[in-house]
């Protein structure tokens, strides 16, 4: 047993990643944008530019020790610097599923990017969204509006600000298509790109993306050195973007999922257990939750292996019947239902699933750090605000 970890299901409606952009738009006075998040009911109120940083992996259950070491985010944390709450992600608690849900507006369910890795329906082809080059067609594979094309159709100045390998990729197209795309690396560039836009137009609005403290809990562990500098940049990021903001603007700071350590103990690996891949077709998601595709007739069979090898180690063994009816993805329209496996497995332990040498991306097993289930650590998400001039 690994020990079972507090359970957060995502709060479509209420208080998730997918709320943000509608609410930071009626800011804005955008026409069908819900302020779900009341906003417009707070300091914010009568601003007219609104920017949206994303910090990869900043999960609001590790802004303590985050704010540890000072700074702008120790501020914040004692309620000395603008206001905090806790939000959810959306279900997969991973990178891609989260920059569409928040793109978007919408659960995971209705985009369809609904894991880290999917099988293309009617293919054994499995698509990595990280890597998405723009086959499947982005328009076809997530075909809904995005908010940055709403807002730009009411007038609304809309741009990004993220590394420059990502422009152009399938999954930019998905989550951000309408907005013009500003390259940018450093804090310092990611602050300097991101004042620039807000400067733009009579009402503007930018989203900035930083993913240091994703990839340094992944590969040395959260609280590492390594973790601990990336917040230290993330934390040198919000206090040059805080630096002389106008009255008119604000800043909301937000993450895509948090993180957890994972024990060596706790690694399943699937080379080490045949009876795991009889009748199984396509393994896909990621190493928290695993999309089982199987070969016709064989999906109740193999329910009752992975329960029988994994229900023990807290893994949730799920067909994708029952998966959809837990209401974790939110609404899943039948044309993207094929994307989730017959067979479901989410880790709400400390558990991995691992799966080499076909792995979602290269030494997925050698990482430290790991996301993507329905546990409060991973789920729950900080939503930071910052007005100019307070």
């Amino acid at each position: 047993m690994t020990g079972e970890l507090d359970p957060r299901p995502p709060r479509y409606g209420e208080g998730s990643l997918a709320d943000i952009l509608p609410s930071a738009l009626a800011l804005l006075g955008v026409p069908g944008a819900p302020d779900t998040l009341g906003l417009r009911e707070g300091p914010l109120a009568g601003v007219r530019r609104v920017a949206v940083l994303l910090v990869d992996g900043l999960g609001y259950r590790l802004l303590p020790k985050a704010a540890a070491a000072g700074g702008a985010l120790a501020e914040v944390v004692a309620g000395r610097l603008g206001s905090l709450r806790a939000l959810t992600a959306g279900f997969p608690s991973t990178t891609p599923v989260s920059l569409v849900t928040l793109g978007t507006g919408v659960p995971p369910g209705a985009h369809g990017v609904v894991g880290f890795t999917l099988n293309v329906p009617g293919t054994e082809r499995v698509l990595n969204h990280i890597r998405w080059d723009g086959d499947p067609d982005p328009a076809l594979w997530q075909p809904l509006e995005t908010r940055f094309q709403r807002a730009a159709a009411d007038g609304v100045s809309v741009s990004v600000v993220s590394r420059p390998e990502y422009a152009g990729s399938g999954l930019t197209n998905s989550a951000f298509r309408g907005a013009a795309y500003r390259p940018a690396t450093t804090p310092e560039e990611v602050a300097t790109g991101m004042r620039a836009a807000l400067a733009e137009g009579a009402r503007s609005f930018v989203y900035g993306y930083l993913p240091d403290v994703d990839s340094n809990g992944h590969y040395h562990g959260i609280g590492s050195p390594q973790w601990l500098s990336a917040v230290g940049r993330v934390d040198r990021l919000i206090a040059m973007l805080a630096d002389g903001l106008p009255s008119d603007t604000a800043v909301l700071v937000t993450a895509d999922h948090g993180m957890i350590d994972v024990p060596d103990d706790a690694r399943v690996d699937l080379r080490e257990h045949p009876e795991l891949r009889r009748g199984v077709r396509v393994i896909t998601g990621e190493a928290r939750v695993r999309y089982v595709h199987t070969v016709p007739g064989a999906a109740g069979d193999v329910r009752d292996a992975w329960h029988e090898r994994l229900g023990k180690q807290d893994v949730l063994v799920l067909t994708r019947e029952e998966a959809v009816d837990t209401g974790w993805f939110g609404p899943v329209p039948p044309g993207n239902l094929e994307r989730l496996g017959d067979v479901i497995a989410v880790c709400h332990g400390r558990t991995v699933i691992l799966h080499v040498p076909e792995s979602d991306m290269e030494a997925t097993d050698k990482l430290r750090g790991y996301h993507g289930s329905i546990t409060a650590d991973e789920m729950e998400i900080p939503l930071i605000a910052l007005r100019g001039g307070a």
